[in-house]
Formats: structure tokens, sequence, C-alpha cells
């Protein structure tokens, strides 16, 4: 049955509609001559048009994504469901993912940011999860205009707005600012949940005659094509879509989420599969969880909970309404999970069944709508292995050797990195989110990393996103070697041993054969790294069309990882503790300005090539720090990023105030330099000996906690000299006077 408004198989096919959903004339080709032997109805195009998608299919990246490291002794679920799970010993495990939600954040920020964080708890607890942590990782253009201001606050208040209402609390994240994230701001969401064994779900219909069971919030006409949306360039010109862009409603996701958990827990006997109705809506969910099962799905589409009237097959599929998921249930068993769901006031409804036919029917006002092959939308898009080029500026920057930078004043500099936005406080940011809820987190956000303990136990789990994207664009395969390593600094500065990551690929357009070029090599960076620090990728996303009028975004792949922290007595956090501990740097210093705070500072663009990293000396400096802080000899702990060791020191003293005096060889422009595989590290004078047993010739003594409230530090050409409580006000303050 067709309504008026939708155009015939014909005119789809004459008028090209289908290229307006993105899919090109062969896939259309594909579709009609190939799998159905008939042209597609209008609901049928629509089907194929989402699950086709980049955002769906991954049709660009799957050669790519094959590459990556994925399994492991730790590994319980690898890519390919809801969420990667993680063994942690004693019979739980930890599950985590990550997820963007970009082009709905520049759109609507605020919905769009706080759909991202509800569509990424729902894959958590779609594993049979409880969730326990939400962290996040943004970018933005300069904060020197309206727009981004108002980008920033918008998307701020959608990630505490809807983490908050629904209790889970938001723990860490990192923000970077940088002029090609302007128009198009990158929202990543990472959710962490804890798991036993026994109550790991899939997302698959499987049994024939069990019943399909629709259970949540009714659907609307909001989000329809957002898969699509998501997989496609920005134009300032062109009226964005809004329509593609969800609302969310936090309180009735924390309804879904007991409910889901309380059938999986008490109800495990009936429950065959459950997934979250995410992108491209009850078509994936249902699609998916028949393909993974090898059956096929009957769907009577008048069934379907909806908010708003006449709503067409088309519109019901392809919505993206939240706070819905998809479960398939033993026949027979609907009324225990009706009734289970309306304890929560919640729709629980039948809306079709599991077939032995391997086909995807659709019926609708008593017609047949639609009747395609399963695998055909789930399985078979295709993939295409798109052309590599390496852009010019590669060979450029490999030409144009380190930048010197010129330090007249070493005060003013380091005064003026710590007002950096990249690098300054973001309590004013954080503080907005409840990271406390559910009492577990011992080391809340400003650390290197999040830490929540795991009652009942002795463990604990740390946990970060990390990326400096500046690099990637410097050097793809060095920076994504880069991204994994600084994920795991965090991690192991807090005490943990990493475990496995889950990643958010933010890329520019892959028809552009430069940009193809960046994915595809900094995905070998990652997977190198992956492989050298025993951290295997078990889930993520790809999020790709990342321009605006042409203008891509550097190379953006968000690193999450989670690392286990066996003893909570080894968690350690970056602040100084006690007047008169040692300080100590793990680790060489080298000339490395390219790419860094102090260049993109004094020339106000980045250039030049990455050095001096390398992949066996950072796993080794990590396992010293690893050691020592197990040994009990680490008073505290943190690796040094972006504004080198005198922005790493700084850090280190504002918590409580202290001073610092250090005597080191170093040059005034060293003291700024980002070499990697760095940290700072402190110890009491009567654990000196053992700390030097422990680290050997990798970490030098460079001087002393004090209690002058001074931050100096003798380098061998020059002094900085500035007084602890002026630089932390630099620091604190420079985002709120920027936002002002």
């Amino acid at each position: 049955m067709k309504t008026l408004s939708e155009p015939s198989a014909l005119e789809i096919k004459e008028k090209k509609i289908y290229s307006q959903w993105g899919l090109t004339d062969e896939e259309y080709r594909m579709i009609e001559e190939d799998i159905l032997g008939r042209m597609p109805n209008y609901t049928e195009t629509g089907l194929f048009s989402v699950m086709w998608s980049e955002h769906c299919s991954y049709k660009n990246s799957k050669p790519i994504l094959r590459k990556f490291p994925t399994s492991g002794p730790q590994v319980l679920q690898g890519p390919g469901e809801g969420a990667g799970i993680v063994d942690i010993g004693d019979g739980q495990a930890v599950v985590f993912k990550a997820e963007s939600h970009n082009h709905p954040s520049a759109v609507e920020p605020y919905e769009g940011a706080a759909t991202g964080v509800g569509g990424i708890i729902r894959d958590i607890f779609s594993m049979g999860a409880r969730p326990i942590a939400i962290l996040d990782s943004l970018r933005f253009g300069e904060l020197d205009n309206s727009r981004t201001k108002y980008l920033l606050d918008e998307v701020v208040a959608g990630i505490s707005g809807y983490g908050n209402c629904i209790g889970i609390p938001t723990v860490g994240g990192e923000i970077a600012f940088d002029p090609c994230y302007e128009g198009n701001p990158l929202v990543n969401a990472m959710c962490v949940g804890l798991i036993d064994h026994q109550n790991i779900q899939k997302g698959q219909a499987s049994g024939v005659g069990n019943s399909i069971m629709y259970v949540g919030a009714k659907t609307g006409r909001d989000g329809i094509h957002g898969a699509t949306f998501a997989s496609e360039e920005f134009s300032q010109e062109e009226e964005q879509q809004r329509s593609a862009v969800q609302v969310g409603d936090p309180f009735m996701e924390k309804l879904l989420l007991e409910a889901c958990l309380e059938l999986v827990l008490d109800h495990a006997d009936i429950l065959v599969g459950i997934q979250d109705m995410g992108a491209a809506g009850l078509v994936s969910s249902s699609s998916e969880m028949a393909s993974k099962a090898g059956s096929g799905l009957v769907l009577s589409l008048d069934d379907v909970p909806q908010r708003e009237s006449h709503m067409t097959p088309y519109e019901m599929m392809l919505s993206e309404s939240q706070e819905r998921m998809l479960i398939c249930v033993k026949k027979g068993a609907e009324a225990q999970v009706k009734e289970l769901f309306k304890k929560y006031d919640l729709d629980a409804v039948t809306i079709g069944k599991v077939t032995d036919d391997g086909l995807y029917r659709l019926y609708h006002h008593g017609e047949e709508v639609a009747n395609l092959p399963v695998d055909a939308l789930a399985e078979d898009a295709p993939v295409y292995e798109k052309e590599a080029k390496e852009p010019a500026r590669i060979k450029e920057f490999k030409e144009l050797g380190q930048y010197q930078p010129v330090i007249t004043d070493p005060n003013e500099v380091l005064l003026d990195l710590l007002r950096q936005p990249t690098i300054a406080s973001k309590h004013s940011i954080y503080e907005t989110y409840d990271s406390q809820v559910q009492t577990n987190t011992v080391v809340r956000p400003g650390s290197d990393a999040a830490v929540l303990r795991i009652r009942g136990t002795e463990k604990a789990l740390a946990m970060t996103t990390d990326c400096n994207a500046r690099y990637i664009y410097l050097n793809p395969e060095i920076g994504g070697q880069i991204a994994v390593a600084e994920a795991a600094r965090n991690i192991v500065a807090s005490g943990g041993q990493p475990l496995a990551i889950t990643d958010c690929l933010n890329y520019g357009s892959p028809d552009k054969p430069e940009v193809f070029w960046e994915l595809k090599t900094s995905a070998e960076g990652i997977s190198e790294a992956c492989k050298v620090l025993g951290t295997p990728v078990i889930s993520g996303n790809v999020s790709l069309y990342n321009e605006t009028d042409g203008q891509a975004i550097y190379p953006t792949p968000m690193i999450g990882m989670v690392g286990l922290i066996e003893k909570q007595q080894n968690i350690t956090t970056q602040e100084f503790k006690e007047a008169g501990d040692l300080i100590y740097l793990l680790g060489e210093t080298y000339e490395d300005f390219n790419g860094s705070e102090l260049q993109k500072l004094q020339l106000g663009k980045i250039q030049g090539d990455i050095e001096h990293f390398d992949l066996t000396i950072e796993k080794e400096s990590q396992q010293i720090v690893l050691a020592a802080i197990k040994a009990g000899v680490v008073a505290s702990a943190h690796d040094c990023a972006e504004g080198g060791v005198a922005v790493a020191l700084a850090e280190a003293a504002f918590p409580k105030g202290f001073g610092l005096d250090v005597r080191t060889t170093m040059t005034t422009a060293q003291l700024f330099s980002e070499t990697q595989s760095r940290f700072v590290l402190t110890t009491s004078s009567e654990n000196k000996a053992a700390f030097e047993t422990i680290v050997g010739e990798k970490a030098t003594l460079i001087g002393q906690v004090t209690t002058e409230k001074r931050i100096t530090i003798q380098a061998s050409d020059g002094k900085i000299d500035v007084a602890t409580q002026v630089a932390y006000r630099n620091w604190k303050e420079a985002i709120e006077c920027l936002m002002k």
C-alpha cells in the first residue's frame, strides 16, 4: 500500500530519488538486478539506503577495520555486538563502547549530545551490563566566536542533562580546540558497564516461531534518515536537516534500563536476544538480529507503538526515536514480558516472529510492503576499496625539520600555555556533570584517568579517552600509535593495567583519496600500538564526512581505554602529595615541537613531522611505572602531554597548592617539548632507594616538592619562577574568561 505522497518504484528509478538518500546508481542497480530481480518500492529503497550507509554498513572502512587486532585472552566479546566485553577475573567483566554524534550535535547541539549519551548507554545494557560510567571526547573550533561558545555550552548541557538525570556518573573525558572543527564539532561519548559472565547477551533473533517484541518509547518521526545524515558532508548554505536529529528522554531511558536488566537477570530462560534501536532504528536492529542468527523475520507494522498519526512503513522503519529496544523471546512468554514492562509503565508489544526462510517481510494494513533477503540489508552492502593518496603536505612536512621556538621570557611562555584552552582547566565544564552518583567514583575528572571501585572486591577500573589529532595530521601512522600510547599512559599513571580499546574514527570524506589515506595510515598506526601494548580493539564506530564546505577536520581517531587496577591501594593520582617528596622525570627529552601547543602558540599553525617515538620504549616505560606503583613506592604519577614537562609539573602542583624546586640540564625550550613516553613521578625520601632500584637509569631525579608555593625550574639557559597561585589562576580561569 503506498500513500499519496510516496513515489512509485518507477519514479524512484527514473527520477533517481534514491540518490537523495545516499545510494549511488550502481548500488541501486545491484539492488534491482542482482538482489531483487525487480524495482524496489519506496519502503524497500529506504531500508537499503540506511542499511547501506557508511554509518551502518562501514562500506568504506571495512577493509581498514579488518586489520585491527580484536582478540586476546581477556576478550570475551569483540566487535560485532552492541559493545565489547573484557574479562576482569572472578567471573566479572567490563563492557564498553564509544559512539560519535557529530552531525546531530552540529545542528542541534543539546539534543545531539544528549541522544549521543542515551544511545551509547543502551549499547551497554543491551549486552546485559549495568552502566557505571560515561566519558566524552569533544572537539570545537577556537573560543573566539559566539557560534563555538554556543556549541560548547549546549553540548556540555546536553551531556550533563542526560547523564545526570539517568543517574550514571560522567567521570572523565577530554576537550581540544582547533580551527578545523569550527563548522563540524566532534561529540564522542563512551559508556562503561559491569557484568557477570553468565549474564552476557547477544543481539540475535533465532528459533522459528519465537516472538519479536518492541519495548520502550513510542515511535515518532524524529531521526528519520539519521544514519544517512551522519554519512554526508555539511554545507553552510543548506538548511541543515533538523528532522534527522532525535530527541531524548533520560527518565524514560532509566525505566527502560531497569526493565531490560530485570529481564536479563530474572528471566534469562525466556530471553533469546536483545538489541538497541540505534542508528537506522527498527530496520537495523531487526535485520541485524535475524542476520546474525541466520533466520528470517515477519513484522506487522500496524502493531508498532506510534506517537504520531498516519505514519508510513518507511517512517516507522527509519525513525530513530530514542529509548527503544527490540527483543526476541520464546514463543508463549509474551505475557510475562508485557507484565514486567508494565511495572515500569513501558510498552512491550509483539510486532513479529522469527522464520526460517532468510527473508525480511513487512506488513502494513494487511498488505506486504517489503520482501527482501535479510542478509541483503545486514550483510551484503558493497565494500569499497577507496583510492588512497598521500596528501602533498606530508612530504612538505618531512622536509621542514624540527620547529625551533624562541623563548625570551620562559615565565610568560608557561602562563601563555596554561591559558591555551586545550591545556587550561576544564573544571567549569566537568563540574556541571555529576561524577559521584552511584558513589563508586574514586578519582573524579581532572586527573589522568577516572577510577571507579568495583564494590565487594579489591579491584577498580581506570578509564580514559584520548587523542592528539595534531600529531595525526602531521604524521598519521605515528600519530595513530601515539593516540593509543597516550591513552595507555593515562591508565598506567592511575595504577591500571591497560586491557583493550574502543574507538571513534572521525575523519573527512573517504571519497577524497587524501582523507582515505589518512584513515588507512592512522589505522595502521593504531593497530601496531594495540599489538605492542596488548590492547585489542573490542568495539567502536566510524564517523566519516566530517567536512564543512569541503574543509575536513583533522583526522581524529579518539581512543577510549579501560584498565584494571588489581588492588585499590594502587590507585594513583597526578597531584603532588607531600612537601619534601622527590620529583623524577622518566624518559628522554628531545626537541619535539612539531604539532605542539608551543608551535601553535608561536606560529599560529602546526607543521613538520613527528620524530622520536618508539613503541618498544613506550611499553618499557609503562611497565616500569606500573611496577613502581604496585611496589607502593610512587606517591604521584602524571604523564607528560601537551605543553611538556613544565605544564605537567604545574598541573601536579595545583590541586594542593604546593611549590616545586627543579633543576635540569634541559634548555628552557625543552621544558615545553612534547616528546612522548615520559612521566613525572614523585616518591618519598624514605622510598627513594626502593624507587630507584625499580626505575634504574630510566628516570632522573630533577627536584622536590616544596611548601614555598612557587614553581621554580632552573634550566641550562634560563629559569621559570612563578608563584603557584598565579599560574593556577591563569590555568583555572582561562576557559571561563574566553566564554564571557
